[in-house]
């Protein structure tokens, strides 16, 4: 396999530099919150980090008003760690983050991400989280060829490589849990299933993926009897202040649907945010 360094792509006003390319999938580059190696036939996060030099970045816009020095966060579902690199640097040295992703592949490409960039308060974990133990199946998939590989919904298989399946009630112990962030493409309530009494112990915020209609209502139903008020947030995927001061939007109107999830104790006062209903 042949590398090149250096490699400028031109985009917008700036220069995103690939400092590795290769004849395979991945490829490098120095994005918004430090290095980031990426699958180039991913076309949505792969996609945004080589055109703007990050991903989604309103949901981090969020977080960062969540999330402080010291905090420890969960993320289910961390994908290459795109966001994962940005809440490590807004909890610190002092913060934790535990990130959990169960495709082989994508998860090498999580930890390579972490080494990069010098990531000590991050663990990242390959594993399903579930509301039960046990193990899940993933096939082969080919990286070689365009597809949305964080679209893949890892529970709908029945042969493959096994992979475990955890709760985090059982897996984590921990002192304290600011956020839990949950993209798992139709499998959250049964992660919030299989984290109750860590919800009911800290009440953190949860930021939870809603995109499945069918499996909406029973998400909804499952957050709300913790005793969570919901609200909606669906961020466009295109930020015009994008890193690499791109101005074509390859994004149009395309938006993350998502619901910020409070604890009814909680002292927060939300502005802009439309509650789930229904």
């Amino acid at each position: 396999m042949s590398y090149f360094f250096s490699k400028k792509v031109e985009v917008g006003k700036n220069l995103l530099k690939r400092l590795i390319d290769s004849d395979g999938f991945n490829a490098v580059v120095k994005a918004r919150y430090g290095y980031l190696l990426y699958n180039k036939n991913d076309i949505y996060i792969g996609r945004g980090i080589e055109k703007y030099g990050e991903w989604s970045e309103f949901e981090v816009e969020l977080f960062r008003q969540i999330c402080q020095p010291s905090d420890v966060v969960v993320e289910v579902g961390a994908n290459i760690g795109s966001q994962t690199i940005a809440l490590s640097q807004m909890v610190g040295n002092g913060g934790r983050v535990y990130a959990f992703e169960p495709q082989r592949i994508i998860f090498q490409t999580l930890c390579a991400n972490m080494a990069l960039n010098s990531i000590t308060n991050v663990e990242c974990v390959q594993a399903a989280v579930a509301s039960s133990t046990g193990f899940i199946f993933i096939p082969d998939i080919d990286y070689h060829r365009e597809s949305n590989f964080g679209g893949i919904s890892v529970d709908a298989f029945e042969q493959g490589f096994k992979v475990p399946k955890i709760k985090l009630d059982d897996f984590l112990e921990i002192p304290r849990l600011k956020l839990i962030k949950i993209d798992v493409e139709g499998m959250e309530a049964e992660v919030i299933k299989g984290a109750a009494e860590l919800i009911e112990k800290f009440k953190p915020i949860l930021y939870v993926e809603n995109d499945r209609q069918e499996k909406s209502e029973n998400l909804i139903k499952t957050i709300r009897s913790l005793d969570y008020k919901l609200y909606w947030h669906a961020p466009y995927y295109y930020n015009p202040n994008n890193f690499a001061a791109e101005l074509e939007n390859i994004y149009p109107g395309s938006i993350a649907k998502n619901m910020l999830c409070l604890h009814q104790s909680s002292k927060i006062e939300l502005n802009g945010f439309t509650e789930v209903l229904s």
